[in-house]
């Protein structure tokens, strides 16, 4: 029991520099987002995705040694979350108080990253609705009313076509 425990103080504390390795990143990416630097912003989501992978085989695997740790002490790994793991660990104080400090600095940093992603969701869903804007508005003018006419020199003379006068009279 006591090589689970440390295996998952193990994986906790590599997901652990992960994550902190990939708050720099995401703030980076905040500034490239309002820059507007495409070229910048590929090279950003590219590493972060590599963070994110690394962070995803690691939880993998303290997943796996929180199903071994349910089965040594028969109870669901859905049932077994630091906190209980923590309560469990009553009698092992070295490991209970190792288990103490990650969940709590893991709280923090995961924290800090949703504070982060969720500005960078909003940057990303206002460029979004401002090239939607855009996009809008471009087609607008191209449907615009107003007639193309080519004269004798073939030159093209764009003249608005609102009827013959700007206002019924009839009204």
């Amino acid at each position: 029991m006591a090589s689970l425990i440390e295996e998952l103080i193990n994986s906790l504390n590599a997901e652990k520099a992960i994550y902190e390795e990939l708050i720099p990143v995401s703030e980076k990416k905040t500034r490239v987002l309002v820059q507007n630097d495409l070229e910048e912003l590929k090279k950003i989501t590219a590493q972060e995705q590599l963070l994110v992978d690394k962070a995803g085989m690691i939880g993998r695997r303290r997943e796996e040694t929180i199903k071994n740790i349910g089965i040594v002490l028969n109870k669901k790994p859905e049932e077994l979350d630091l906190t209980t793991l923590i309560k469990l660990l009553a009698k092992q104080p070295g490991e209970k108080k190792a288990l103490t400090t990650l969940h709590d600095s893991l709280r923090i940093i995961m924290k800090r990253l949703v504070e982060v992603n969720e500005r960078n969701k909003d940057l990303i869903e206002n460029s979004l609705e401002m090239i939607e804007f855009q996009m809008n508005f471009i087609q607008s003018t191209r449907m615009s009313p107003g007639n193309n006419n080519y004269n004798r020199n073939a030159t093209n003379s764009y003249t608005a076509d609102y009827g013959s006068s700007g206002f019924d009279a009839k009204q």
